[in-house]
């Protein structure tokens, strides 16, 4: 089903085909009188995913014709609203950033709506606040597709640790939240250790290792990101329980992102399973949106023509969910969760060029 919206123009039709192109990641930093200038602030470079998503958004720039200004807050809210000031003085026509507290940047885009300058939020929702487009895969799902897995794997029974992500981030509580609940719904005997990392490798991997010395019987892992993914392997090398899925001892793991490296671990053994969260989409619709927002285009909730949907979060505030599928060795199915297998050709993960 086309993409449903207010006004529909050939100009928007063409910007599609172009997203559908291979682009060469030029550098389109360079303000041109025919081109809108817009800023993307990157919220992190400290790990694959995010590094990902800086590598394609230069390339879905020069596709739609968009010349790009871009900052990093590094994970700090007071960075982000000091890197919006700096976007408002280089004169953008819209924004894209991917808050990490979801609270903080309230106020920050309540001057941008003041300015009506459109804002894009990637990969998190604020909490409360205005903005064009959420482009995210739902997050509740993540955490579903972790649970359904682990539970049919473990059979019902027995100790999982959950790597819990920022819970001041709504992709952390969502991601948590929605493990929590399945468990209890649907595998109740299984004991859940959730711990707080604040999307910490090291603290994930220390808290791993304490839950597996006091309860050697745990055999299940849900890291809520791939910011686990080493520490996590070498805590269970260490531990001895780093085996072939085959092997008694084996810890079934599963993680959230579908970085390149997640999908090699899980064809040799070393993981079970991860969600693939999409870094090339996220930056080829946060700018697909904000074009959008300049040439004064609206949206409404349904089906997308991008195997996604638009939904209503609250008064005001759309948001698109992009496809987000579990991964597996076997592309099986698990709890009725369907699964891609990691080698497949339609992962971003595989095509990282």
């Amino acid at each position: 089903m086309r993409l449903r919206t207010a006004l529909c123009s050939t100009a928007a039709v063409s910007a599609l085909a172009l997203l559908s192109a291979c682009g060469s990641g030029s550098d389109t930093s360079a303000s041109s009188s025919d081109k809108p200038l817009v800023g993307v602030d990157y919220p992190r470079s400290d790990t694959d995913f995010w590094n990902s998503y800086i590598k394609y958004t230069p390339r879905y720039a020069g596709q739609l014709g968009l010349s790009l200004k871009t900052t990093n807050s590094q994970n700090d809210v007071a960075k982000l609203t000091a890197n919006a000031q700096t976007f408002i003085s280089q004169g953008v026509k819209g924004i894209a950033m991917a808050p990490q507290d979801t609270a903080a940047i309230a106020p920050t885009l309540a001057q941008l709506e003041a300015k009506k300058i459109p804002v894009v939020t990637v990969d998190t929702r604020p909490d409360s606040g205005k903005v064009y487009m959420v482009v995210r895969a739902d997050n509740r799902a993540y955490g579903e597709k972790a649970c359904q897995y682990l539970g049919t794997k473990l059979g019902g029974k027995g100790k999982v640790v959950m790597l819990e992500g920022g819970l001041d981030s709504i992709n952390g509580r969502d991601r948590t939240e929605a493990f929590n609940d399945c468990m209890k719904k649907n595998y109740p005997a299984i004991k859940v250790f959730g711990e707080a990392t604040n999307w910490d490798g090291a603290v994930a991997a220390q808290k791993l290792q304490t839950d597996l010395t006091a309860n050697p019987d745990i055999k299940g892992v849900y890291m809520e990101s791939s910011f686990a993914l080493a520490g996590t392997l070498q805590v269970l090398k260490q531990k001895g329980l780093l085996v072939d899925p085959k092997d008694k001892k084996h810890v079934f793991v599963v993680s959230n992102d579908g970085i390149p490296e997640e999908l090699k671990d899980i064809a040799a053994g070393s993981i079970d399973a991860t969600v693939s969260q999409p870094a090339d989409l996220y930056a080829k619709y946060a700018l697909y949106y904000l074009k959008a927002a300049i040439d004064g285009k609206t949206f409404k909730p349904g089906k997308t023509d991008h195997d996604s949907t638009i939904v209503q979060v609250r008064p005001g505030l759309l948001e698109d969910q992009l496809s987000a599928p579990l991964v597996t060795a076997d592309g099986g199915t698990y709890g009725g969760v369907p699964s891609v297998k990691s080698d497949d050709s339609s992962l971003w993960g595989n095509n990282l060029g």
